[in-house]
């Protein structure tokens, strides 16, 4: 028996009409889909009757397999001649571990396509009316894992706190100690900032501040959440545009890529 194919596929930041082409024509013909936790439910729907669904969604501290056994199967079920699809929310490049799990299936000989998706660090700040640049406010931004903040994480704090606009993601239990190291490395306590919870999604929660009162007001506040910082977060004001109580009707909902 010949070995499968694995698609290593971004599935978007919560959305699911935000999945590529691509990615959704590769989970349509999906015989075997290891999800994650952050990946949209409704798209496991456009997987075939046939296909094995299995849940490796991870937790802050609770892991339902480790990243060994995720890059284990992936390996097995392809050995076993099937097409595989590794479903992860956003982008499997950004924070996905994906390119651990393409290291483990080039070592093991499997065949394998990376499938990029929309990442939330663009389009979580876009559904609450927040450009990440905008001409005249910032050309820079930055992409930081928020779970290793604080002073003792590898981070360059006063090479970010000088750019523009920073977006964390993973950073809501560490977002006191990440403020402090921000405002400690220059950035003022008036800067626009705002934890925006399970962003592109019907249940989108948005809590704006600045440094100085952002931990505060955001208390209580729960992952999944990202935090953004930098005065694109004034823009929201004026092009907020998202109505998560809206009724919307879903991309994937539509005839456009049926069959």
């Amino acid at each position: 028996m010949s070995n499968g194919i694995v698609y290593i596929v971004g599935g978007g930041p919560g959305d699911p009409g935000l999945i590529t082409v691509k990615g959704l024509n590769s989970l349509r013909r999906a015989d075997v889909v290891l999800y994650d936790r952050l990946s949209s439910p409704e798209l496991l729907n456009e997987a075939p009757s046939h296909a094995e669904l299995i849940d490796v969604g991870k937790e802050p501290k609770r892991h339902r397999r480790s990243q060994k056994e995720i890059n284990d199967l992936l390996i097995e079920k392809a050995k076993e001649g099937k097409v595989v699809v590794r479903l992860k929310g956003g982008d499997p490049f950004v924070f996905g571990r994906g390119g651990e799990e393409c290291q483990a299936l080039a070592e093991a000989g499997i065949q394998y396509e990376v499938v990029p998706g929309v990442s939330s660090a663009i389009a979580v700040p876009a559904y609450a009316g927040i450009p990440v640049t905008h001409r005249g406010v910032t050309t820079t931004f930055a992409v930081v894992a928020g779970h290793t903040g604080g002073a003792e994480s590898d981070i360059d704090w006063a090479a970010i706190s000088r750019l523009g606009t920073i977006v964390f993601l993973m950073g809501v239990e560490h977002m006191a100690e990440i403020i402090q190291q921000l405002i400690a490395n220059g950035r003022s306590s008036d800067t626009p900032a705002v934890v925006i919870r399970e962003g592109t999604t019907q249940n989108q929660l948005v809590v704006a501040g600045t440094l100085a009162d952002i931990v505060r007001k955001a208390k209580g506040v729960l992952p999944p959440a990202i935090l953004v910082v930098g005065e694109v977060v004034r823009l929201r004001e004026q092009i907020d545009w998202f109505l998560p109580q809206s009724d919307s009707v879903s991309f994937l909902n539509t005839q456009i890529l049926a069959g």
